[in-house]
């Protein structure tokens, strides 16, 4: 008997007989079906039968699901039932198919819901959980029109938006000063009992105590002090948050301490957790506070847990998973044709800070920590690697876009980083006037565009000093004659309440050297409470930030805790993001802004208040997959018996990719959490699931176009289509 036999004579629970009972009252078709059919093929045919039969009466909903109508068109001409006839026939066409469960280490997951429903009926077995049964309630109540969406009012999503301040709230500023003086005192206690020892911030003897306030004050705004005085112990974090975590919260602390998952959490950082919670912000610090604080399946499966993209496994000399040749296996990850990324041999490698879901924990688990900062400078070897880099971009067909992150790339020390950038224009420059002796048709692609990957504005806003903006700033200008004209940092800011005096000032400094700032969200459990994300959004282009993306949680069951469905991302998308959407014009007057910077954060507040935009929705909802890319097309093919939906992605097929996307297919992503799993983690946390009722009927998802102010300037020649550096078999 095969493991799957054993399943399906598994009886099902008291709950679960009663959510079916629910089902088939509500559908005497559904239970006509499965009452009759002497077997699960016929079940299957009896399902198909009764759906195809409303979908043929729908031209455009047959064709999306037969695959001959496609884009966001066709996708947004889609009615609230046509979702749910998709779904269910898509789990008849994809019924009995097997999946590599890579939340459960590789188990094999086999999706079959019509078969499910079969045995429980006739049977009572099949061990279909209630998670399971809750999503087929909703499904067919959709189907039947007894489940109809009701999309939110404006007025709906400001009452959501304001029930999270920005870290700019006069009193957020207050509570905020009170956390530094709280730490500070802690820290000046620990240092004169030599408990923790400062390094080059060393008090002199005799001062008194309001000395060493005073200086530990001074200290505060060097940024290298809270990089010295990071905390790296679950002690020491309690301790600097006047021992307020739980002892459930400590006891995975130290559970994830001894399975040896680092902890580094700056002192400035650590200061925008609520120890006082104050009336007027129940909550709104836990899309921070979840970065730092470790979960349960985060440390049980730490040791155990797989790579998410496969571009992370790469051997030297060979091609990665997207089929392209890199110079060195350590310093430069590619997907697209267009863009590289370069990961310096320095402190660029290092963060300001780790985040709870970050992907690295896969590097960390053997032992790769990034967060040993002496072990970290540049060595003999980088500055010949680093010219081996340009050598192999400068001889690039299609390259014009340059990445430069870790890690951190503000991590790097200001020479580190100037040095990097030198080498980027040196090999922009050359690359330029070799163009000069190519005809048209067979030039290749020249820089155009320069980014910096940072979470240091939110980690730690203090690096960005006068020496670091000056450095930017003579970049760009020396830049500008080589042909780059789009200068980026690219940051990621999570939560309003990161948005601080410090950070407003540390944003503005980018803005005045020329260079552009923008957002790359992660989609947490916690940041998609209803207008968290649109409150961030606002935030944001108050300081002169636009959004650019939002990102699912990617990753497996180490990041379940985190993990906020795909159906939330759409139904955010489609309920929630609409209301800043842009017309024509504003993407006009916001593309002006971009090209001089200086006073962006004035000239998007204007734009929010002329056109009355909450917020500027330019970002993409999305999820990175493994080898494919960027990507929100998806259709829901399956479900576990635990109610786990099973995801069939597409890539995006609205900008370039390497030519191997055609051979990889679909991917594939079984979901680390059930609906109901994600809504109960929601009312965990103080929300109302009411308000959430629509996510079960989001099964189908489209990816957003691009903002033209995101693409590439055009050249005044023609470039080659011969791709270079690149080998599929």
């Amino acid at each position: 008997m095969t493991e799957n036999e054993k399943l399906d004579r598994i009886a099902i629970t008291v709950k679960s007989h009663k959510l079916l009972k629910k089902l088939l009252k509500e559908n005497p078709k559904l239970e006509e079906v499965m009452r009759n059919a002497r077997n699960e093929t016929e079940a299957l045919v009896g399902v198909r039968n009764w759906i195809l039969g409303y979908l043929k009466e729908k031209p455009l909903a047959y064709g999306f699901y037969r695959g001959g109508e496609k884009g966001r068109e066709s996708f947004e001409e889609l009615t609230w039932q046509d979702y749910a006839a998709i779904r269910i026939l898509d789990y008849i066409d994809n019924a009995g198919r097997e999946y590599e469960d890579l939340n459960l280490r590789g188990e094999i997951a086999i999706s079959n819901p019509v078969k499910l429903i079969w045995l429980a009926v006739n049977f009572g077995t099949g061990g279909a959980k209630p998670y399971f049964f809750e999503d087929m309630l909703y499904l067919f109540r959709q189907f039947s029109g007894t489940y109809e969406r009701s999309k939110p009012e404006k007025n709906r999503l400001l009452e959501w938006m304001d029930r999270f301040p920005s870290g700019l709230d006069p009193r957020i500023v207050k509570l905020r000063e009170e956390n530094r003086e709280r730490i500070i005192g802690i820290l000046i206690a620990k240092m004169d009992s030599g408990e923790i020892q400062g390094g080059r911030y060393a008090f002199e003897p005799k001062m008194s105590p309001q000395q060493k306030y005073l200086k530990m004050l001074e200290w505060w705004d060097d940024y290298r002090f809270h990089l010295n005085f990071a905390i790296r112990s679950p002690q020491l974090l309690n301790d600097l948050l006047g021992n307020s975590l739980d002892p459930d919260t400590m006891k995975i602390l130290y559970e994830a301490e001894k399975a040896g998952i680092p902890f580094f959490v700056n002192p400035y950082y650590l200061s925008l957790l609520h120890v006082r919670v104050p009336y007027f912000a129940i909550g709104a610090d836990l899309a921070i506070r979840y970065y730092v604080v470790y979960s349960k399946q985060l440390v049980d499966e730490f040791g155990q847990i797989v790579a998410w993209e496969k571009e992370d496994k790469v051997e030297p000399g060979k091609p990665n998973a997207a089929g392209w040749i890199l110079p060195t296996h350590h310093s430069v990850h590619r997907r697209y044709p267009e863009v590289a990324i370069l990961i310096p041999a320095t402190m660029g490698r290092a963060c300001g800070g780790l985040c709870a879901s970050c992907q690295r924990m896969y590097d960390f688990q053997r032992g790769n920590l990034n967060f040993n900062l002496d072990k970290l400078k540049p060595d003999e070897h980088w500055d010949g690697q680093l010219m081996r880099i340009m050598d192999y971009w400068e001889s690039d067909s299609q390259l014009r876009d340059i990445l430069i992150t870790g890690g951190d790339a503000l991590m790097s020390s200001d020479a580190s980083l100037q040095k990097i950038l030198a080498a980027v224009l040196g090999m922009a420059v050359r690359k330029k006037e070799r163009n000069q002796r190519l005809p048209d048709g067979q030039k290749l692609a020249e820089m155009v565009r320069v980014r910096l990957g940072t979470r240091l504005p939110a980690y730690l806003p203090q690096r960005i000093t006068a020496r670091l903006v000056s450095i930017l700033a003579d970049f760009k200008q020396q830049a500008v004659q080589a042909g780059i004209s789009q200068f980026i940092i690219q940051t990621h800011f999570e939560s309003p309440m990161e948005i601080t005096p410090e950070v407003r000032d540390a944003v503005k400094q980018f803005l005045q050297a020329g260079w552009f700032v923008i957002n790359q969200h992660v989609f947490t459990t916690a940041s998609s409470r209803r207008g968290h994300t649109a409150k961030l959004r606002q935030v944001l282009a108050e300081i002169g930030v636009l959004p650019y993306y939002s990102f699912s949680v990617k990753g497996y069951m180490e990041n379940y805790f985190n993990f906020a469905t795909n159906a939330r991302a759409v139904q955010e998308q489609i309920e929630e993001k609409i209301f800043g959407c842009l017309d024509e014009k504003t993407v006009g007057a916001i593309r002006e802004a971009v090209r001089e910077p200086h006073d962006m954060d004035e000239r998007l507040t204007r734009i929010m208040s002329e056109n009355g935009l909450p917020f500027l929705a330019t970002d993409r909802n999305v999820l990175n997959l493994p080898g494919v890319g960027k990507s929100l097309t998806f259709r829901v093919i399956g479900i576990t018996r635990y109610g786990r939906r099973i995801i069939q992605f597409d890539y995006d097929q609205t900008r370039a990719h390497s030519p191997i996307i055609h051979k990889m297919g679909k991917v594939i992503v079984i979901e680390s959490k059930s609906i109901s799993e994600f809504l109960r983690q929601l009312e965990d946390i103080g929300e109302e699931t009411v308000e959430y009722e629509s996510i079960w009927g989001y099964s189908i998802g489209e990816t957003e176009p691009r903002l033209p102010l995101y693409e590439y300037p055009p050249y005044d020649f023609a470039i080659t289509s011969e791709l270079t550096n690149i080998q599929i078999d």
